[in-house]
């Protein structure tokens, strides 16, 4: 197991998820999957929970545009990725935008490497690149400007999130996830610079049992966008 395979906090099942919308679930995933969605469902969509990592490192910078690095001020090298992430509010089986809320995200850069952590790789601790958060505007929506992220050995290509916001009494709301991209797709960016030849680090998406425990429900649709990339993604949380 890898460092960043090592479970952090508890993961809910795709079951679990599905008990959160009750009887509209089923249809609400298949919708967000691009099923027809029937009248009466919620349309915004519940996504599992996926292990944070060791490499989440609160504080970060409040930023929108996160590929440069906070110690010298250079850009990480890699594929543009434009990424939005709209988040609803779930109760009793409708559906909200919820703003205010804090998204992090944060991923390795092409060569594999994560920002401001020490690992078997080295340090790289006060540099902050490819890290930030932004918080929900009124229509629950934050947007980043990242790279397509590099291989990390063990592992699916994947981004980290991190969504909190207010629960009511005083309470926060932590919902950590994982998202992730398409095999076909990351073997044709990592077929150029500067990810070639890294790509025999990562796994095959269906090899990699974090992935196995709800990624088909978090693999991105990415969209060309010269010179790289943009996608979009919903989902719902229970903030009850």
């Amino acid at each position: 197991m890898t460092d960043d395979d090592r479970p952090i906090g508890s993961v809910v099942t795709r079951r679990e998820a599905l008990a959160l919308l009750g009887a509209a679930g089923l249809t609400a995933l298949s919708a967000g999957r691009g099923g027809a969605q029937p009248a009466g469902t919620p349309a915004c969509v519940v996504r599992p929970a996926l292990t944070e990592g060791p490499y989440f490192v609160d504080g970060t910078l409040h930023r929108s545009d996160i590929r440069s690095d906070s110690a010298d001020g250079s850009v990480r090298p890699g594929a543009p990725l434009g990424l939005a992430l709209r988040v609803s509010r779930l109760t009793r089986g409708a559906c909200a935008p919820l703003p205010g809320a804090t998204v992090d995200l944060w991923h390795c850069d092409a060569q594999g490497v994560y920002s401001d952590v020490r690992d078997p790789a080295g340090s790289t601790v006060g540099r902050k690149f490819l890290r930030g958060y932004q918080t929900t505007d009124g229509d629950g929506l934050v947007r980043f400007t990242t790279i397509y992220p590099g291989a990390y050995r063990g592992r699916a290509v994947h981004i980290h999130f991190k969504i909190r916001s207010a629960a009511g009494g005083g309470r926060v709301h932590d919902f950590t996830s994982q998202l992730f991209f398409d095999d076909a797709l990351s073997d044709q960016v990592y077929a150029q610079p500067p990810y070639a030849g890294r790509g025999g680090q990562r796994l095959a998406n269906a090899r990699d049992g974090i992935y196995r425990n709800g990624g088909a429900q978090l693999t991105l649709a990415v969209t060309p966008a010269a010179p790289g990339y943009t996608a979009t993604f919903e989902l719902a949380l229970e903030t009850g």
